[in-house]
């Protein structure tokens, strides 16, 4: 056990790895962030996925079984906490457990189980790193604030304001494996709480508050005595019981929660009321379903082999297509986007039903056409008819708003508008 630590250490790093690679376009292969909570809950909740369903429960599972190994080893915000604690080296001390931490997961998660993650960009430790390390202007200062956290209460963020990590707290509270001092072996050196990064241990009182834990195991190699394992836990420790201030608190997580899915619902059917003209990938299906279940990470931004996918501005608060940024088209043998997007949002089409999928629909102005019918060449739906001497001819039925006309065209004569509802032709 006196390893562990080091061991867990690799392991989160090399996940940590992947997931900067993936979301700079370099590598993903290996789809690590198929495995981040909150993108798994989404699916479950909002577009019901069995596979989601399969790797959340195994989470959940986990987490059950051996405590909060995903906040140290899985999810990439919390090895920054790690990293950047390690760089600061704060002397550690103890945290208080605030209630006010499930009081922001009921009202995350009731907003995403009423169909909105609009509250989830704003708070959940996968988003905010994704749009931090993508130069999401809010990710980056958001991601600054939580840093400066860290100087000075190492990870009170994970311990006191994440959804994730309240959720699997009171999972990780009553977990089969516990980390517990050996009352007998203990000499109350205190070297496990002053190297306690969640500030859960308190040495004089020989107690370790597993539900702020977060699995670090650093203290199992500091314990010069082997007084401190990862376990099952003995009898005497965490019985189930609620004092009246807690059933108060749960009690009103609860109603808070309730109250949350019915906002949520609100902000699902108000979110892009005024938001008109808007392409968006294939497999979004719909401007109000997209713009409330993209998490805005930005994964299929940098991994758009063309970069016609931009990030959430003025025009949409979420992830959609730029046909006006150069000579840019949404190729046609391409489906990138709906493959790693972790969330759902972007559904994942086979390559037969993108290319069949419109996503907009162009339009031939006449007057800046100069009859060259590049377009009609360039259209891989065989759209646009060409007519010497004339300006070519749509054949609406057959377009899908690509956009490989317009890229074609030097004359601005073709836009590309949007549809209501994507469908497949």
């Amino acid at each position: 056990m006196k390893n562990a630590y080091k061991i867990r250490l690799v392991v989160a790093g090399i996940v940590f790895l992947l997931v900067i690679l993936g979301f700079v376009g370099v590598f993903y292969p290996i789809k690590v962030l198929d495995l981040q909570f909150a993108p798994l809950l989404q699916r479950v909740f909002v577009d019901f996925s069995v596979i989601a369903l399969i790797l959340l429960l195994a989470i959940v599972v986990v987490t059950a079984i051996f405590g909060r190994f995903y906040c140290s080893t899985i999810c990439p915000f919390g090895f920054l906490h790690e990293v950047m604690a390690l760089i600061f080296r704060r002397k550690n001390k103890a945290i208080k457990n605030y209630p006010v931490k499930y009081f922001i997961m009921a009202l995350t998660f009731g907003a995403l189980a009423g169909g909105s993650a609009v509250v989830l960009r704003y708070i959940e430790p996968y988003t905010l790193f994704g749009s931090a390390v993508t130069v999401s202007i809010f990710g980056l200062v958001t991601t600054l604030v939580v840093l400066a956290i860290v100087f000075f209460k190492n990870r009170f963020f994970c311990t006191n304001i994440c959804p994730v990590g309240a959720l699997l707290g009171l999972i990780s509270k009553f977990s089969l494996c516990k980390i517990s001092i050996n009352k007998e072996q203990c000499v109350t050196c205190g070297m496990c709480e002053k190297n306690c990064p969640s500030g859960c241990i308190n040495s004089k009182e020989k107690a370790i508050d597993n539900e702020t834990c977060v699995r670090c195991l650093k203290c199992l190699g500091v314990c010069p005595k082997g007084g401190i394992s990862l376990g099952k836990s003995p009898k005497t420790e965490e019985k189930f019981s609620l004092k009246r201030r807690q059933l108060i608190i749960a009690t009103t997580v609860v109603a808070v929660f309730g109250s949350m899915i019915k906002t949520g619902l609100v902000l699902k059917d108000k979110l892009v009321e005024k938001v008109k003209d808007i392409i968006l990938p294939a497999g979004a299906v719909n401007k109000d379903r997209f713009a409330n279940k993209c998490l805005n990470c930005n994964l299929c931004v940098e991994n758009c082999p063309n970069k016609i996918l931009v990030k959430a501005d003025e025009k949409f608060p979420a992830v959609h297509i730029d046909y006006e940024q150069g000579k840019k088209l949404c190729k046609f043998d391409c489906k990138k986007c709906g493959e790693i997007c972790p969330s759902g949002a972007i559904k994942c089409l086979t390559l037969e039903e993108k290319q069949n999928t419109r996503i907009g629909m162009a339009m031939i102005i006449e007057d800046k056409c100069n009859h060259c019918n590049a377009c009609s060449g360039a259209c891989p739906k065989g759209a646009i008819i060409k007519i010497e001497g004339k300006a070519p001819i749509l054949n609406a039925q057959k377009c899908i708003g690509c956009g490989a006309c317009k890229a074609t065209c030097y004359h601005e004569a073709i836009e590309i508008f949007s549809v209501k509802e994507q469908k497949e032709i």
